[in-house]
């Protein structure tokens, strides 16, 4: 054990070895010598060092004069060559210390990056759990296009319903990425996040730009070789809002929720525009519908979340509608909750995509469940409240995709018609 040759340790590590040497008598002896030896406090001294304090035996009686010899032995095992608080000192019976090759004291190695580590790694770089949300709502946009709004393609659909997913996701990935480059030394001040790969240095910033980069080009160009330029365009839109828009805004304006809500809004359109190749005819309403359902979703989504954390997001500097002002956090949240009703009961069904009345009822449940808990969290706002609707969303939003996918009615028109003779 390596200790700092301070005053406070160098007087315990006396006493230490002089009681156990010679009983309390030696202690005693020389605390009195220790006090003795101080200069007066009325007449100013230069400081001495340690070292230069000898015991002086004047002040020995003719009885404990004989135990001065021993006394000066233990007192000098113990004097530190110097007083620099900087300097490590080995005691005599401690091993010394490994040489550390130039390291600091405490440092400790990286530990060597395996594949399924750095896999780990990526998987943290790439947010996983929120890009499999992005990845599924634009999924779903091509999944409720009907078959009769399809553009003509030589690939199967299967095929363009996995590029599609293959590109959303390196999209994502790259977005994500540069958005944790961007906000390194402010994550690194937040719990939540301090334990990214760039906070933590698992990962080097040119490293993630690497990632970042790689992605973005190898996702784009997937789209636009096995769906169309369209969605590729919306692909490369993606990135450029997440990354230079929304981030950016986030120390600045709490406008950047709003950026940040138009960015959930595109995977839906890129779904919707792989199947049908166009998003400027009246047919294509149900895409734009969906878009909606994820720009409201947001609101909720995040506003709870960000109320939660609202003293991590002020310590990373970051101008959350939580952090500037409260009130209208939670006002919003409630608003777009109540959004989300009309727009699943009454307007998707009217595009004619999902059978109207048992979607619009079915639908119902999780809406009305959501805007009660986010209507809880506006009018008693506590962290409690905050949570329980965060949570819910996160199970509001693949509901209302499954209940969509389960009442599309190409599909149960299928079912109904009579079969073939």
């Amino acid at each position: 054990m390596l200790r700092l040759p301070v005053r406070v340790g160098c007087e315990a590590a006396r006493a230490t070895a002089l009681r156990g040497a010679h009983g309390g008598s030696m202690l005693a002896l020389v605390r009195t010598v220790q006090h003795s030896a101080r200069p007066s406090q009325s007449v100013p001294q230069q400081p001495q060092r340690m070292a230069d304090m000898p015991l002086r035996p004047e002040f020995f009686t003719p009885t404990n004069k004989a135990l001065l010899p021993t006394a000066q032995s233990i007192v000098g095992k113990y004097v530190p060559a110097t007083d620099d608080p900087m300097y490590v000192q080995v005691l005599p019976h401690e091993p010394a210390p490994a040489p550390s090759h130039g390291a600091p004291p405490g440092y400790v190695p990286v530990k060597p990056m395996t594949p399924s580590r750095l896999l780990r790694v990526y998987r943290q770089l790439s947010k996983s759990r929120l890009t499999f949300l992005v990845v599924l709502s634009g999924m779903m946009g091509y999944s409720l296009c009907p078959a009769a709004l399809a553009a003509p393609t030589a690939l199967p659909p299967v095929v363009q319903l996995l590029a599609l997913a293959g590109g959303i996701t390196l999209c994502s990935t790259a977005a994500n990425a540069l958005n944790q480059i961007v906000e390194a030394p402010y994550d690194a001040q937040m719990a939540r996040t301090k334990a990214r790969p760039l906070p933590r240095r698992a990962l080097s910033p040119a490293h993630a730009f690497g990632v970042a980069t790689a992605s973005a080009v190898s996702g784009v160009t997937l789209l636009a070789a096995l769906t169309n330029p369209l969605t590729a365009a919306l692909g490369a839109l993606n990135i450029a809002l997440y990354a230079f828009m929304y981030t950016p805004m986030k120390r600045h304006t709490i406008a950047n929720t709003w950026i940040g809500a138009v960015v959930g809004a595109l995977p839906p359109l890129m779904g919707w525009a792989t199947c049908t190749g166009t998003l400027h005819h009246a047919t294509d309403a149900c895409g734009w519908i969906l878009g909606g359902i994820l720009f409201a979703w947001q609101f909720p989504h995040f506003n709870a979340l960000s109320h939660a954390m609202g003293n991590e997001y002020a310590r990373g500097g970051f101008r959350m509608m939580a952090v500037t002002n409260p009130a209208l956090n939670r006002r919003v949240a409630f608003r777009y909750a109540l959004a989300l009703i009309p727009l699943c009961s009454v307007a998707l069904p009217l595009t004619g995509t999902v059978e109207p009345w048992p979607y619009a009822l079915l639908s119902l449940v999780p809406n009305v469940l959501f805007a009660l808990y986010a209507g809880r969290f506006w009018y008693r706002p506590s962290e409690g409240s905050a949570r329980r609707c965060f949570w819910l969303s996160l199970f509001h939003l693949p509901a209302v995709m499954v209940l969509a996918m389960a009442c599309k009615k190409e599909m149960w028109d299928r079912l109904r018609a009579p079969p073939a003779t």
